[in-house]
């Protein structure tokens, strides 16, 4: 009875489907090379992008779009712009610090499964830092203050570096584009950043914790996807393209600093 009063509850029904379109997983800005189709990466010029890898499930990727395009048009971008009026944007920013504080550790993990131990060096210091001085990650101490700046990785771009391959590109239902292969890392990704939440056992909690991320998340890039569509022909096209050219555009970045 009482788990069907929590599910009952119009907030919690409409904090999950916030959490089920834009899972805290999927944002960069811990860095994730899989989807967020709101950075501002995804709208520059991508005429001559050559996607990396085949679309041959293009009509049911088109179908999807189509659904999340609705989605986010009608519910989620409402509800971020109505939050992103109600909270300041600094106590915004905030916010975004401090989950991204919670992904570093799934970075140094990556990181070193990548074999990048300087960068899963800098992962480390970044954690400490910011979880001490910068108040639980509330403030990003370790890139203002020190100079450490905030690595990318995910275990796609892990299963990349071993040997396998994207598999195919694909439209994830209420999540965005990515392929199969970092569709599935971003995942499991996802699963190992649980613990943090298994001290609360209250599901309603747990939701709004996520709701709270996401809703906050989208706050901080509101009108970047509509942008994208005004500056298309085939927003599908374009969306596709900047996907593929926003993870190119981390692997140069990376080659370019090891290069230094």
């Amino acid at each position: 009875m009482k788990f069907t009063k929590i599910l009952l509850n119009p907030f919690i029904i409409l904090s999950f489907f916030c959490l089920v379109l834009f899972p805290p997983l999927v944002h960069a800005a811990g860095g994730d090379d899989s989807t967020d189709f709101l950075n501002d990466d995804f709208y520059t010029d991508t005429t001559d992008v050559v996607p990396e890898t085949g679309d041959p499930i293009e009509p049911f990727n088109r179908a999807v779009f189509q659904l999340n395009d609705r989605a986010y048009t009608y519910v989620f971008n409402p509800i971020a712009k109505g939050y992103s009026t109600a909270i300041p944007f600094d106590i915004r920013h905030i916010i975004d610090n401090f989950f991204a504080n919670l992904e570093e550790p799934v970075v140094f993990i990556n990181c070193l499964l990548q074999g990048r131990f300087s960068d899963a060096g800098s992962t480390f210091v970044r954690f400490l830092a910011n979880s001490t001085i910068g108040v639980g990650g509330l403030v990003d101490f370790a890139n203002r203050e020190i100079g450490f700046e905030p690595v990318e990785a995910t275990l796609g771009e892990t299963l990349g570096v071993w040997g396998i391959g994207d598999g195919f590109y694909l439209v994830v239902p209420f999540f965005g584009p990515s392929t199969l292969r970092d569709f599935t890392g971003t995942v499991i990704d996802s699963l190992a950043l649980t613990p943090y939440y298994i001290y609360i056992d209250k599901f309603s909690v747990k939701t709004g914790i996520y709701a709270e991320k996401t809703t906050n998340d989208l706050s901080m890039h509101l009108g970047e996807y509509e942008d994208l569509k005004k500056l298309s022909f085939d927003p599908y096209v374009a969306l596709r393209n900047s996907y593929f050219q926003y993870r190119k555009k981390i692997r140069d970045h990376r080659v370019f600093l090891e290069s230094e």
